[in-house]
């Protein structure tokens, strides 16, 4: 037996799963819910995730194992799981392990048998918030009467453990891009392989100089986790590359780049996390559904005098979903457009970019 508790005091209850320390060591996270029905190992992997507490809306997780190579990064900064029901993989012929299995050996708790509808409502209702995961639900309540005002962040931004400790290239064919690592998808690096380029990625805290030192045809600030306002130091580096590369944002580096160019972002009340999100293409009319999986927009409102004008809008509630400047070569998108499974319809991003980069 194990609690959720929530720092509003609310409490969940379910059976323990996965990594649970013997010293009565607490796991505390910002708690999120994930809408997406399918791609529990692509979600759990995504550095985007640093530091929360995942909630699985859809009720069976686990049902195909855990197959390695569909991992999107070699680390995880997840810090617990919450799941109805839990599946073991079994018969799944290209499972390595199962969830449960991996969650042991990469030391995330979590909780099955929860009422992962209740406590999606009571996030929707109340917003995102930190929670901790305890054996004894008194510990849990105590912990939060001792921490009132506790902020789940870590000594330093999480981008700066999600991102490569140091630089390298993936070599290809095509011209050459640097890629600003937020703590970049694998799916979004083989898509722009397979779209023709050569990479060369770079820590986050990489200087502009020192980017354009390889004279790359184009730079890609990539998807991360956090709150873009503590990041106003990459944001300034961003700032000085405006004018003198095709530049493409995602995710986190949409955030970035509209930083860069004056915009302001805020926190989003309880996110956008899942794959089901509708997105318009203002200037087309296209409306395409999307993966998504980000606690901060860009205000819309600040974009005035900046040169960056709306391309995507989500129909769910109105918020900026990529930007686009013409004079400097500039397109920035929310959501993440790597090709892959249902997201191939995402390719006009990719294609958008390309052109930029023949322009020069």
């Amino acid at each position: 037996m194990g609690w959720l508790v929530l720092q509003d005091g609310k409490a969940f209850a379910g059976e323990k799963i996965g990594f649970w320390s013997h010293k009565g060591e607490q796991v505390i996270g910002e708690v999120v819910f994930n809408s997406s029905m399918s791609g529990y190992q692509e979600i759990i992997t995504d550095l985007c995730c640093a530091g929360q507490i995942l909630t699985f809306t859809h009720p069976h997780i686990g049902n195909y194992g855990w197959h390695q190579e569909d991992s999107e990064a070699a680390k995880v900064l997840l810090k617990g799981i919450i799941v109805r029901e839990l599946s073991g993989g079994e018969g799944s012929l290209h499972a390595d392990q199962s969830l449960e299995a991996f969650c042991r050996k990469k030391k995330i708790a979590g909780l099955k048998g929860v009422d992962t509808r209740a406590l999606t409502r009571h996030i929707r209702k109340n917003g995102t918030m930190p929670g901790v995961l305890v054996e004894e639900l008194a510990d849990g309540l105590k912990y939060w009467q001792e921490n009132t005002s506790q902020v789940i962040c870590p000594a330093k931004p999480w981008v700066y453990q999600a991102a490569t400790a140091e630089e390298y290239v993936i070599p290809g064919k095509g011209p050459l891009l640097a890629i600003l690592d937020m703590g970049v998808k694998r799916s979004i690096l083989r898509s722009l392989q397979n779209t023709g380029y050569s990479l060369h990625v770079f820590p986050a805290g990489t200087l502009a100089e020192e980017i354009l030192e390889i004279k790359p045809q184009g730079l890609v600030v990539s998807n991360g986790p956090g709150n873009p306002d503590e990041l106003s130091e990459i944001a300034d580096n961003i700032s000085s590359l405006i004018s003198k590369l095709p530049i493409l944002g995602i995710g986190l580096g949409h955030q970035l780049i509209a930083l860069a160019a004056g915009a302001e972002t805020y926190r989003l009340p309880f996110g956008h996390r899942g794959g089901n999100h509708p997105v318009q293409n203002k200037k087309t009319g296209k409306v395409a559904i999307t993966i998504q999986n980000h606690g901060y927009a860009v205000s819309e409102e600040t974009l005035r005098r900046t040169g960056l004008e709306v391309l995507y809008t989500n129909l769910n509630d109105g918020t900026v979903e990529g930007l686009q400047y013409e004079r400097h070569k500039i397109l920035t998108v929310q959501f993440h457009p790597q090709t892959v499974g249902e997201a191939a319809e995402h390719e006009e991003i990719f294609t958008l970019f390309n052109d930029m980069v023949k322009r020069g």
